[in-house]
């Protein structure tokens, strides 16, 4: 019997009402729609101090970015709506995925993304949705070991594009976020050796 196909779910967003939370859920929906077991994260909840060798040497990975990291390891893909601040990756996330990517002793390199899935998504007030950031964001990863599939949404007007029920107003983004969710599911199910 193969244990379930689990997937984490994040937004690079610490912000209260961030839309990228909002889009990211909708891809978790469609995820959990194709079976998978989904977890979805709030950033706030992962206060994780700006990454540094020295405070790394002497006193260790902070709690936070273990329990950050130790996410990704017990996941088999990821689903993560991207921010885009002054066309690139936002602070939050590139600090949690370097502090991610440190080995502990003894410890596999890339332990949390070596083989992983993802999907990424994004949402911007601008007209490009946060399109230039999500290939900053698939380029890191792909160096990382993660295989990041080729479909992606990017939506723009973002203050403007969601439903007070968290549902995106365009039916055919919303349909095309939901597949996202449900192909990264599948990919990860066909992938993933039985337990």
């Amino acid at each position: 019997m193969s244990s379930s196909i689990r997937i984490l779910a994040f937004a690079g967003s610490a912000r209260r009402e961030s839309w990228n939370h909002r889009l990211v859920s909708v891809a978790a929906d469609g995820a959990r729609q194709a079976g998978a077991e989904v977890t979805l994260l709030d950033m706030r909840d992962y206060v994780i101090p700006l990454f540094d060798e020295d405070c790394e040497s002497e006193r260790g990975m902070p709690a936070p970015a273990a329990a950050f990291k130790e996410q990704l390891v017990s996941h088999h893909g990821f689903l993560i709506a991207c921010p885009e601040y002054n066309s690139s990756i936002t602070p939050l996330l590139k600090n949690a995925i370097d502090w991610a990517s440190r080995a502990a002793p003894g410890e596999a390199p890339l332990i949390a993304f070596r083989g992983k899935l993802a999907t990424l998504v994004s949402a911007s007030p601008g007209a490009l949705g946060g399109l230039r950031g999500l290939a900053t964001v698939r380029s890191i990863l792909g160096n990382i070991g993660v295989l990041v599939l080729p479909g992606q949404v990017a939506v723009g007007r973002a203050h403007e594009a969601f439903e007070s029920d968290g549902r995106l107003k365009d039916a055919r983004q919303h349909k095309d976020c939901l597949a996202l969710g449900s192909e990264l599911a599948d990919m990860a199910r066909r992938l993933t050796r039985p337990a």
